[in-house]
């Protein structure tokens, strides 16, 4: 790739251009300014550029206080941005151009011999790191500009979330409590209590593999959720989830507790400690396998929570509430799965519906 003809100018004084979205024009990839490549540098050495982003990586941690999991993705994105740019002999932030941002985008969008492509999304989740540590450098005056300001993610495809039936979710969750001949085991209870619970409250597993004991409110059926950004909610878990969680309360979770050194933690693995989220999704995706289904993510549960609620009639804007979602515009989501699954009905049921 040939070298930009001209420089834009940051949020000091922006030109405004094409962004590197879907169907705009992809900038060209910048020329090093030295033919000799610098040593590689991450966000963890003591580059110019590696030591604001550390700086911003502190202001996120302390004064704003992301979750840990958020943290290592900005962690891992920012790496990788520092790399790159130190490749093209932008040492320090204030080195940086707009023209640089873009074509970092166009190496992530398009990969290279270390890493494979990524999707639309997953370029935009980076560029949500790159942007928050321009903005953040030139606020704090590390920065003279802000390059970043006038570049905007690629638009990823629409996707609907994926919900299982009602009859997929009670095979599901009867899978959980493990293979037929050892339904009761410490790990089966443990099992069925975390499945149930994902499904009676909406709860993403990161939440679920979160909650402490002391979260519960068994008599009155709640369960006390800290979901993204610190941001918490109260939500009613239902008689079939609270059933299972105060059966492994008492028959299972102090068998595996005793392997430990003592926690607060709800969900415990077989060493004492807290489930982890690999670990809880291992439980989920072992559930699945014995239960013949084949297309279970993550927040198979949680999708299926939400649609289920609007097809019994749910207000959306109390759903949204019951996810945690800071727009009531995330949930609407859900609704387009029912007036989809209601195109089908119609589309294999109603006698006039061949075209």
């Amino acid at each position: 790739m040939s070298a930009p003809s001209g420089r834009r100018r940051g949020h000091d004084g922006h030109v405004p251009g094409a962004t590197a979205g879907r169907g705009a024009p992809l900038s060209p990839t910048p020329t090093p300014r030295s033919t000799t490549r610098p040593p590689a540098h991450d966000a963890d050495t003591g580059s110019a550029l590696g030591s604001a982003v550390r700086t911003y990586l502190g202001h996120l941690a302390v004064e704003r206080g992301l979750a840990a999991n958020t943290l290592s993705s900005y962690r891992r994105d920012l790496r990788r941005y520092v790399q790159v740019q130190d490749g093209w002999g932008r040492a320090a932030i204030g080195d940086i151009t707009e023209d640089d941002v873009r074509a970092f985008l166009v190496r992530l969008r398009e990969g290279d011999d270390e890493h494979p492509p990524l999707s639309a999304g997953s370029a935009a989740r980076a560029l949500v790191a790159v942007r928050g540590l321009h903005r953040f450098a030139f606020r704090e005056g590390l920065a003279s500009r802000d390059p970043a300001y006038e570049v905007k993610p690629p638009t990823p495809p629409r996707r609907l979330p994926k919900a299982i039936s009602l009859d997929a979710v009670e095979r599901l969750l009867a899978a959980a409590a493990g293979p037929p001949g050892d339904p009761g085991s410490a790990r089966g209870l443990r099992d069925r209590a975390l499945l149930e619970l994902l499904y009676g409250s909406g709860a993403r597993i990161s939440e679920a593999v979160g909650l402490d004991v002391d979260d519960l409110d068994p008599r009155e059926g709640f369960v006390r959720v800290a979901g993204k950004g610190g941001k918490g909610r109260v939500v009613p878990i239902g008689d079939y989830a609270r059933e299972a969680v105060d059966a492994y309360l008492v028959r299972a979770r102090p068998e595996l507790a005793a392997a430990g050194r003592g926690g607060p933690a709800l969900f415990l693995n077989a060493r004492g400690g807290r489930l982890s989220r690999q670990g809880a999704w291992m439980v989920l995706r072992a559930a699945a396998d014995r239960a013949q289904l084949s297309e279970v993510s993550p927040h198979t549960l949680r999708h299926s929570f939400a649609t289920h609620l609007l097809d019994g009639g749910a207000d959306v804007r109390v759903v949204q509430e019951l996810l945690g979602h800071a727009s009531v515009t995330t949930t609407q989501v859900y609704t387009l799965v029912t007036v989809q699954m209601l195109r089908e009905v119609y589309a294999t049921s109603h006698p006039r519906a061949r075209t």
